[in-house]
C-alpha cells in the first residue's frame, strides 16, 4: 500500500530536482568556505551568487535584498530586532492567525521592552479584518505584522491591501509569506511589503534553507553578529549547498504553478464529495480564498487526533492544527482567532498536498476519511 504523505504545510519532501542536484553536487563538488579569496572558495562564491540571483529573479526582488539564513523564523526575529530594537514607537500590531515565530517575538518585546502589542480582528472566515487595522494604525507604530497565508487554514490574507495601508501610515510590514511563496504568484517590487521571508523546506528545499526579504537592507540589523557574511547581515558561514538548493526548489516551484490549477480542482470535488457524506463536516475557511493544496476540516464531536490515527493506519499522513502545536489537543489559537467553538476546533485534520502529488491521490484519502468518521462516529454514539 503506498503512503500518503499530506503534511506538506509543515514541510515538504524534498522534491526529486532538488535531490538530483544534491547528488550530482556532492559528486562533483567543490567544497570550500565562500569568503574564501582562494579559487575554489570564489567558485563556490560564484555558485552561491547565483543562487540569490535566481530567487531574487523569481520573487521580484534585487539581489542586494535578499540575505540567505536558516528560515523564516530566524527571518522572522530579525524583522523584529531590526525594526523594534532602540525604536522610540512601541506599538506592534499582528493579527491573531499568526505563526508563532510572530506571535512569540511580539510578546517577547512586549514583557522585555515595554511595547504595546495589538491583535486585530480575524473574521469567521478567517480573512483578518482590515477595517480593524485602519482603525488602530497610528503613525507612531512601530510594525505591522500580517501573514499572506495562514499554515493551518489555507485562508489568503489581503495582504496587498495592509501594504498599502502601511505604507500610507510610513509603518513598515512585515508578511510571513511563508506559505505563500511557491503555491501561487507572488512579487516582491510589486507587493509593496517590506519584509518578506521565505523556508526552503516548505517548497522543497532543505531544511535549513531560507532567506529574508527586505526592501531597504539598510534597515536590517543582524540577529546573528559574525565574520560580516551576507555584507554584515547574517553572521557565519553561508550554508551554501541549502542556498543553491533553495534556487533550485524555487525555480521548480514556480515554473510549476499551473500544476495547482488541477489539485485545486481535485481538493473542491474531495471536499463537495465529504459533505454530501457528512453534512455536519465543517470545512474551515470554506468561503474564503484559499490556498489550492490546503483542506481543513472537522467533524463535530470526533476528536481529531483519533481521525489522524485512523487514516496512520491506512498510511495517509496528516496533522490536526500546525506541526508546531500537533501535541496539543486544545482548539488552537488560530481556529480561536475565527470564533471557532471547540467542539469543531478540536475535531480538525489538515490535509495539504503538493506539487509532486498525484491529484488523484485525493480519492484514497477521501476513502479513507469517510470510513474513519464512519467508524469513530459509531464508537461515539455507544
Amino acid at each position: 500500500m503506498q503512503e500518503i504523505y499530506a503534511d506538506y504545510n509543515g514541510s515538504a519532501p524534498i522534491c526529486n530536482e532538488v535531490k538530483e542536484y544534491i547528488i550530482n553536487r556532492l559528486n562533483k563538488g567543490p567544497f570550500a568556505n565562500p569568503n574564501a579569496t582562494h579559487h575554489v572558495g570564489t567558485r563556490v562564491k560564484v555558485a552561491m551568487e547565483n543562487a540569490r540571483s535566481v530567487c531574487a529573479k523569481l520573487l521580484g526582488a534585487q539581489m542586494s535584498q535578499l540575505v540567505f539564513n536558516s528560515g523564516s523564523t530566524e527571518g522572522i526575529s530579525t524583522v523584529f530586532q531590526s525594526v523594534l530594537l532602540n525604536n522610540p514607537k512601541k506599538k506592534i500590531i499582528i493579527s491573531g492567525i499568526e505563526h508563532s515565530a510572530v506571535t512569540n517575538n511580539a510578546l517577547f518585546y512586549q514583557e522585555n521592552h515595554g511595547h504595546e502589542v495589538y491583535t486585530l480582528q480575524t473574521k469567521p472566515n478567517g480573512i483578518v479584518d482590515v477595517e480593524d487595522l485602519i482603525n488602530h494604525i497610528e503613525e507612531d507604530t512601530a510594525l505591522v505584522a500580517v501573514m499572506a497565508a495562514n499554515n493551518e487554514t489555507g485562508v489568503i490574507q489581503p495582504y496587498l491591501d495592509v501594504a498599502k495601508i502601511c505604507q500610507e501610515k510610513g509603518v513598515p510590514f512585515l508578511c510571513d509569506t511563508t506559505q505563500f511563496v511557491g503555491k501561487t504568484e507572488f512579487n516582491f517590487a510589486d507587493s509593496g511589503i517590506d519584509y518578506a521571508v521565505v523556508a526552503g523546506h516548505k517548497i522543497g528545499g532543505m531544511t535549513g534553507s531560507g532567506l529574508v526579504l527586505a526592501k531597504d537592507p539598510a534597515t536590517l540589523k543582524p540577529l546573528i553578529i559574525g565574520g560580516g557574511q551576507e555584507k554584515g547581515l547574517r553572521g557565519g558561514t553561508q550554508n551554501y549547498l541549502g542556498n543553491e538548493t533553495l534556487a533550485v526548489a524555487l525555480t521548480y516551484a514556480m515554473n510549476n504553478l499551473p500544476k495547482y490549477e488541477a489539485i485545486n480542482t481535485k481538493r473542491q470535488q474531495f471536499e463537495e464529495n465529504i459533505k454530501a457524506k457528512f453534512p455536519q463536516i465543517v470545512i474551515i475557511g470554506e468561503d474564503a480564498p484559499r490556498l489550492s493544496s490546503t483542506s481543513y476540516l472537522s467533524m463535530p464531536g470526533i476528536h481529531g487526533q483519533a481521525v489522524q490515527m485512523e487514516l496512520e493506519s491506512e498510511g495517509i499522513y496528516v496533522t490536526t492544527s500546525s506541526a508546531c502545536s500537533d501535541n496539543n489537543p486544545q482548539t488552537s489559537k488560530v481556529l480561536k482567532a475565527m470564533g471557532v467553538t471547540d467542539d469543531i476546533g478540536r475535531g480538525v485534520v489538515r490535509i495539504s498536498l503538493g506539487l509532486c502529488n498525484d491529484p488523484s491521490l485525493y480519492d484514497r484519502i477521501e476513502s479513507a476519511l469517510i470510513n474513519a468518521y464512519e467508524k469513530l462516529s459509531k464508537i461515539k454514539s455507544y
